[in-house]
């Protein structure tokens, strides 16, 4: 190799040595500044954990804790706890607060209390949080919007458990219960294979959280394959009532039982029974229901006590008059909830299940009266109350259609779509003309 050929080879290796120095450099400069990068967002990563992250914790308030006692129970310290009980106490009374009720409480992922949340009742929230060196409390109203939701079960055992089995809370199966309350007795008449259809308003969380029941629209329920309706209008008084699909009133002037779910009846109306304890045959003139001490008895119909009180062998007696001319007759009840003098509606606890006087175990004897005689309550036509008034039809049947369209036609999920109306009671006419 000449001269010039030698240079040129030395310059070449020069310059690729002084660019793999340079690239090597610029590698790791970059690599530097990428985890430098990499851990500068992990840091900010970190503080915005600490700083925005919230972990809550739910529980249910006991009976008879004061409000910082609470507090301290989920964890919180005394100094802590103190500031957000008075802050809490400028807006909402502290001495109300109602076991059961849902108490959360967020904190940071240090620990650090972020929040507490107390809910008040289905509509309200009492929500503390720390701000800077302050502690603001407000009571906020919970989101929530009215559904109209078609609800429809079969009965295997009791109307309960088919209420609960298609999804709904037991309150539903008590306002059927009373609507129907004239016709049937839902301790003895429901047979397996029965149904109940409803339409009814639900006020529901954005989650689908049932808050409460609003009104029931439409009902009904096939007892051993009879159908039974209801409507909900207006009386002639204009409030709020319920009728079949034909208009005439559900409601009659006594219930279908002293009993909100009436207990099996262990004696009949009888001029001529063995009675257990005298051990001789002598007129029962009423109707007992077997029930547990305790059960709530309700007068039948709307009238005055005009007695009170134990009465020899019918132990503690609630005597009702009634202003068509009915008088009913309560007894060996444990308790008394009415005194003499009282007015009570229909459907009103006047006392509980007992075994006062001669009795050989809890019952209620239940007995009815008119013009001085006793009634076979069994056997007695319920008079009803006035239907549908003759001006009022066309509004109660725009009504009773529009509810009965939503009615579900057949068994499915909880809550399922609304279906359209059915032929029990896409049928329904007035008996009379209106």
């Amino acid at each position: 190799m000449d001269k010039i050929g030698k240079i040129l080879f030395w310059v070449v290796l020069v310059a690729l040595s002084a660019g793999f120095i340079v690239t090597s450099y610029y590698l790791r400069n970059s690599a530097e500044g990428e985890v430098s990068l990499q851990a500068s967002s992990a840091r900010e990563e970190a503080r915005r954990i600490q700083g925005q992250v919230v972990l809550y914790s739910e529980r249910l308030v006991p009976a008879g804790l004061p409000f910082q006692m609470l507090l301290r129970a989920v964890g919180i310290d005394a100094e802590t706890a103190g500031r957000p009980a008075a802050s809490a106490q400028s807006v909402f009374d502290l001495r109300h607060l109602r076991a059961g009720n849902r108490l959360d409480v967020g904190r940071s992922v240090l620990g650090e209390l972020r929040s507490v949340r107390y809910r008040i009742d289905t509509d309200r929230v009492l929500s503390i949080a720390p701000q800077g060196n302050e502690v603001h409390s407000e009571i906020q109203t919970i989101p929530s919007e009215m559904q109209t939701i078609g609800v429809m079960g079969e009965v295997h055992g009791s109307l309960f458990e088919a209420v609960i089995n298609a999804g709904e809370k037991p309150e539903l199966a008590m306002r059927l219960a009373q609507i129907f309350g004239w016709d049937l007795d839902f301790y003895t008449d429901p047979r397996p294979g029965d149904t109940f259809r409803v339409v009814v308003e639900k006020k529901v969380l954005s989650n689908g959280e049932l808050l409460s029941y609003g009104r029931i629209l439409a009902a009904e329920y096939k007892n051993a394959g009879h159908p039974y309706g209801a409507v909900l209008f207006h009386d002639a008084s204009g409030a709020p009532a319920y009728f079949t699909p034909e208009g005439k009133s559900m409601k009659k002037a006594f219930l279908h039982s002293p009993l909100k779910f009436a207990a099996p009846i262990t004696s009949h109306f009888s001029e001529h029974r063995f009675h257990p304890i005298l051990k001789e045959y002598r007129p029962h003139l009423g109707i007992d229901y077997a029930a547990p001490t305790g059960t709530p008895v309700q007068t039948i119909g709307e009238g005055r006590v005009v007695f009170a009180g134990p009465k020899g062998g019918a132990g503690n007696l609630v005597q009702i008059q009634h202003t068509n001319g009915y008088t009913t007759y309560y007894m060996h009840l444990s308790r008394m909830l009415v005194r003499s003098g009282q007015h009570v509606e229909q459907g009103q606890s006047i006392g509980l299940v007992g075994m006062t006087g001669l009795a050989t175990g809890p019952h209620l004897d239940f007995r009815i009266q008119r013009q001085g005689q006793f009634l076979n309550f069994e056997r007695l036509p319920l008079p009803p109350s006035d239907p549908v008034a003759k001006r009022d039809w066309n509004e109660f049947a725009v009504l009773r259609d529009r509810a009965i369209a939503l009615m579900p036609t057949k068994l499915s999920r909880p809550n399922a779509t609304l279906a359209k109306n059915s032929s029990s009671f896409s049928a329904a006419q007035p008996e009379t003309n209106p």
